[in-house]
């Protein structure tokens, strides 16, 4: 009951910019609500004089919505489907993944961008965008500025894909008899879900292919969901050895470990198991709906604590760090597709 009194002044206030901020998404989806939520509530804490009464609710939502959410995208895996899919893909993605991160580690050295960004923006960057980075941030405690600006610097470069990818693959001589070598291209090199669907989606306009580049790219885009949990098990481990507590002691993996990732691997299991007996993948479509929507709803939480105004100012190292990642990953894709034949 406490918690209820607390906080549902923060939850509701979140709830109430997450409802038009997602409805918007779904109309310009190259955005996507989850930047719209983001931008709205920096908009709307402007106005707010005194947070102290909402703050129990926006922490909690900025917080455990967003691991809720990672555990709810579980539901749109299917394992079978993605290792089969995988064989194909799973150089590219390796390889695109590993490309991200270090060029994130160098220019977090070399530019001196702090460390929580600069991991949020390689990870974000390598792996799914806006999924990653709620994945991550609870795993290496970033605050909700730095989840902003990461969100921020993904999204950007998300829609210059989204335009110019299906534009680069026609100058480049992709095949446009099928779908298969721009579907992997763009569930490679394009980090978020609606941006590689806007991409994989012009595509198919172009080319009158029907849904075989989307079905492709959304197939390997969510096999690279997969590198999830890796990636935050290794975070958890290095924040574990290299950290201290208030009291001065190591922080230990126990206190830090993300569970929620546990839970995330069990709903894939579960879908995995459910589609192999003969259940429709359509019986998961809402529990899907519901994981992007709760994505929205904290990243109206992660507005509100966000001051705009310093955001503004402190992001030109992390967009050249994410123009560098994107370029290195959209070079690393093209080459290795080339050595291994796709195109």
């Amino acid at each position: 009951m406490n918690f209820i009194k607390n906080s549902w002044k923060g939850l509701l206030l979140c709830l109430i910019i997450a409802v038009p901020s997602w409805f918007l998404g779904k109309a310009f989806p190259i955005i996507g609500g989850a930047v719209i939520a983001i931008l709205a509530g920096m908009v709307v804490t402007l106005f707010i004089k005194d947070k102290s009464g909402f703050e129990p609710g926006i922490k909690f939502t900025s917080k455990k919505i967003l691991q809720w959410a990672v555990i709810l995208l579980g539901f749109g895996l299917n394992l079978g489907v993605i290792l089969q899919t995988g064989k194909q893909s799973l150089p590219i993605i390796v390889c695109t993944i590993a490309t991200s991160l270090v060029i994130a580690f160098i220019l977090h050295k070399a530019l001196k961008i702090p460390s929580r960004i600069s991991t949020l923006v390689g990870v974000g960057s390598s792996i799914c965008g806006g999924s990653a980075v709620a994945a991550t941030a609870p795993v290496i405690d970033a605050d909700d500025e730095e989840v902003a600006q990461a969100i921020s610097v993904i999204f950007f470069y998300n829609v210059l894909a989204a335009i110019l990818f299906p534009i680069l693959g026609k100058m480049i001589g992709f095949d446009t008899t099928a779908g298969d070598a721009f579907g992997i291209f763009a569930g490679t090199a394009v980090n978020d879900t609606s941006s590689v669907t806007a991409a994989a989606s012009t595509w198919d306009s172009m080319w009158n292919l029907g849904s075989a580049t989307l079905d492709k790219a959304v197939t390997v885009k969510l096999t690279r969901t997969l590198a999830i949990i890796p990636i935050t098990l290794v975070l958890a481990l290095w924040r574990g050895h290299k950290e201290k507590s208030s009291d001065g002691k190591k922080v230990s993996f126990k206190q830090i470990f993300p569970f929620f990732i546990l839970y995330f691997i069990a709903a894939s299991i579960i879908t995995t198991v459910a589609i192999h007996f003969g259940v429709s993948g359509s019986v998961f479509e809402p529990i899907k709906t519901l994981s992007k929507f709760f994505i929205v709803w904290a990243m109206a939480a992660i507005g509100l604590n966000t001051d705009i105004v310093k955001l503004v100012k402190t992001g030109g190292k992390p967009l050249a760090l994410g123009a560098c990642c994107w370029v290195g990953i959209t070079g690393v894709s093209l080459l290795l597709q080339h050595i291994l034949g796709i195109w």
